[in-house]
């Protein structure tokens, strides 16, 4: 059979997991890259490539070795200036070379969307030293956010207080930097009623929106999120003008996680954005008639796209959390979880095959539909709670 496309993943995590079985089921073929052996996309994929991304020639070598028809980045420590050199030489890079170049790096996408485009964001400021980070602290107020400009899932973001904090603060984001740029976005800390992330299609026939999904964090790291989320028709409308105007920038096809946050008074500030599916998305799993993995593989592709409904009034993911450092787990419970849908309340579990646990790594998630957001995210909750970890 000749595969319908190539595709070289550059991370192999859980998201790059659902995206492989996604483009599988279009006849696509994979090739799995990642840092470490046996990572999750790795185990459903046709091969994989054990190498770090950081490093351009490595990254060169396997491009040319694969000759994929798309590159497809899942993780932010790319070394994206040898995507910039292989798109120049005819390479497809998803959705483009720039791309991955602003997203990559949180300084990048928002001084593009602040500056260059525009768009409501929170004050900020950048810090390479604790020095700096201090004045940026202090130039910005108390409280503000500290984060790196290049991380994954919230890793290496707290919320400073008072000046007293900004060492610690800073410490914590030097630990959750990825990449090899020691660098710090300060931000102006904003009294939201809520944040969400509005998934936005790219298609060669225009923009598609899923019904946006809320979103709750814990050590800047997602713990559930819902879909749909009550927001204002007003608010709705805003946060899509806004995330067209940057994905439109941005360029080329997929889909990509923007992430908002919704004042009280109902404005909508823009945070940040992944060119990728999002955490957070693996609610349409259950959620959508598409998922956020399905949607970017038709979109990379080129292949139609209906009308984007839900399967349910409401749906909603909880995560499942390892709390030690183990190499030899097993899972217990997923009958009892399971048995928890009803006809009008369904729920399912993704368990990702990492292969070895850390304390507060996202070892699945589980997922559920309902009548309202709040009974999809207990049933979500309660099903989470049915599943343990046993460390050998």
């Amino acid at each position: 059979m000749t595969p319908t496309a190539i595709i070289l993943l550059l991370g192999s995590g859980e998201l790059g997991r659902e995206f492989t079985i996604s483009a599988k089921r279009l006849g696509a073929r994979v090739i799995a890259c990642d840092s470490y052996a046996d990572a999750p996309a790795m185990q459903v994929a046709d091969a994989a490539e054990i190498f770090s991304m950081l490093d351009g020639a490595a990254l060169r070598a396997v491009v040319l070795k694969h000759q994929p028809t798309h590159i497809v980045p899942e993780v932010e420590a790319i070394r994206t200036e040898e995507l910039g050199a292989l798109e120049a030489e005819g390479f497809n890079i998803i959705p483009t070379a720039r791309a991955t170049q602003l997203t990559m790096n949180r300084d990048a996408i928002r001084d593009m969307a602040a500056q260059e485009l525009g768009v409501a964001t929170s004050l900020y400021a950048y810090a390479k030293t604790l020095e700096e980070a201090e004045q940026a602290a202090a130039d910005i107020g108390f409280p503000s956010v500290m984060k790196p400009v290049m991380s994954s899932s919230g890793k290496g973001q707290s919320v400073v207080r008072g000046a007293e904090d900004v060492r610690a603060a800073w410490d914590y984001a030097c630990a959750g930097m990825r990449g090899d740029r020691q660098r710090v976005i300060v931000e102006q800390f904003i009294d939201f009623a809520y944040e969400i992330t509005l998934l936005t299609v790219r298609t060669k026939d225009g923009i598609l929106f899923c019904p946006p999904i809320g979103h709750r964090q814990e050590r800047g790291d997602y713990q559930e999120s819902w879909q749909p989320t009550a927001m204002s028709d007003a608010a709705i409308a805003a946060a899509q003008q806004m995330a067209a105007k940057v994905v439109d920038n941005l360029g080329g096809y997929g889909l990509f996680g923007v992430e908002f946050f919704v004042t009280k008074d109902d404005q909508v500030i823009f945070s940040e954005l992944s060119p990728r599916p999002h955490d957070t998305g693996m609610v349409t799993l259950i959620g959508q008639h598409l998922s956020e993995f399905d949607l970017h593989a038709r979109a990379i592709l080129g292949l139609p796209i209906p009308a984007i409904g839900m399967t349910a009034p409401a749906a909603a993911s909880a995560v499942i959390l390892a709390d030690r450092d183990a190499e030899d787990y097993a899972f217990s419970g997923l009958a009892d979880a399971l048995t928890l849908g009803a006809a009008d309340a369904r729920v399912d579990v993704r368990l990702f095959g990492k292969p070895v646990t850390r304390p507060y790594r996202r070892m699945g998630v589980a997922l559920a539909t309902g009548a309202t957001s709040d009974a999809a995210r207990a049933l979500a909750k309660q099903a989470a709670d049915c599943i343990t970890i046993d460390y050998k």
